[in-house]
């Protein structure tokens, strides 16, 4: 599209010192460490350079594309891991709502909702160490029923550890995607959780992969791993090829074992979104929890290296509305992937430039 080569080109002549990085990532070489470092180690003066590296590669893939995603809390609570991030874990004293898996027809209410405000995917999601068959047979009753009255819907689960049997039942029931985060590296994986491992973790997304499923696998920033966790893991995340990669950012809750920690500075969360969009420059990288805190006022620019979101909440957090989502969106010339053509005429005449109107400002 003749638009989005010009976009790249702008991108490109603008990435000052990273544009190596850029053209790495746009032939789909892997960054070497060096390189890496540098992308985490970008100062604030350099931060606007960097962002238009990340553009290039992403409007190579996305073009302006935005995806809207939504999370649905299926079942709250009652999880016996010790994971020291989640309000839901059996270490966790935070006030939230604990309740069973929800009904069929509660999900595919809430499925209908999210597809009627413009996201393109919806993710059923189950506090627990794993599925029962139980919750399998449940859950592919609700793909069913979603999938027949929704086929444009893009169905995501997360149940935890997964085996490859249960992924291709899921797979059969018209799931296309599952989640389950790696979160940090293998070195630093001990310091987060203890109930189970980092290899865990891997398989189920291998497990997934195996069974024809999408692969949703990302990070979450800021509790406390070092940059070179940082980029272990966009490497690990690189070499499992998962389609789908969400970059979360520490929202401290009160009751958890890092509820004390202070959240990442917005410009730590754009410098390691822009590491994630270059190393793994054909994922789908999504902006996910944490965002509005993290970024708050700045959190538009995340779309220079993101090309996905969430709206309208998290599992035990509020998030950003879905209309407060499409209005930052159309400002900053982006535009969201299941607006008609019409819609995104009459919203984009403007190229993103204008996004970097508060960044060369400085960002905190």
């Amino acid at each position: 599209m003749a638009r989005d080569l010009a976009d790249r080109e702008t991108a490109l002549a603008r990435a000052g010192a990273f544009r190596p990085q850029a053209l790495a990532a746009l032939a789909d070489r892997p960054l070497d460490s060096a390189a890496a470092q540098a992308v985490l180690a970008a100062s604030d003066e350099d931060l606007p350079a960097l962002l238009w590296a990340a553009f290039a590669v992403r409007s190579l893939h996305f073009g302006r594309r935005v995806k809207l995603c939504v999370l649905n809390n299926a079942r709250s609570g009652l999880c016996p891991e010790d994971c020291g991030y989640c309000s839901q874990s059996a270490v966790s004293t935070a006030d939230i709502a604990r309740y069973r898996l929800k009904p069929v027809a509660e999900l595919l209410v809430a499925a209908r909702r999210a597809a009627a405000d413009g996201a393109r995917r919806y993710c059923m999601v189950t506090s627990a160490r794993g599925p029962s068959e139980v919750d399998i047979a449940h859950l592919a009753r609700a793909a069913r029923a979603i999938r027949g009255e929704l086929p444009e819907l893009e169905l995501c689960v997360s149940l935890g550890i997964l085996g490859e049997s249960e992924a291709r039942t899921l797979h059969a029931a018209g799931v296309d995607f599952v989640n389950h985060n790696l979160n940090t590296s293998r070195r630093f994986y001990p310091s987060i959780c203890t109930t189970h491992d980092y290899d865990d973790r891997v398989a189920t997304v291998t497990h997934a992969k195996r069974a024809g499923l999408s692969a949703c696998s990302g990070v979450i920033v800021g509790m406390g791993e070092t940059d070179a966790d940082l980029i272990d893991v966009a490497s690990a995340l690189r070499s499992l090829a998962v389609e789908s990669l969400p970059v979360n950012f520490l929202h401290p809750i009160d009751g958890t074992p890092l509820g004390e920690r202070e959240p990442p500075p917005a410009g730590r969360c754009l410098r390691t979104l822009a590491l994630f969009r270059l190393t793994n420059p054909r994922a789908e990288i999504r902006a996910a929890g944490g965002r509005e805190r993290c970024l708050g006022g700045v959190q538009g620019l995340a779309l220079f290296a993101a090309n996905s979101i969430f709206v309208d909440g998290y599992l035990t957090t509020p998030g950003q509305r879905g209309d407060e989502a499409l209005a930052m969106i159309h400002e900053l010339g982006f535009e969201v992937e299941t607006e008609s053509a019409r819609t995104q005429r009459a919203y984009h005449g403007q190229p993103p430039a204008n996004v970097l109107r508060g960044l060369e400002e400085g960002v905190p």
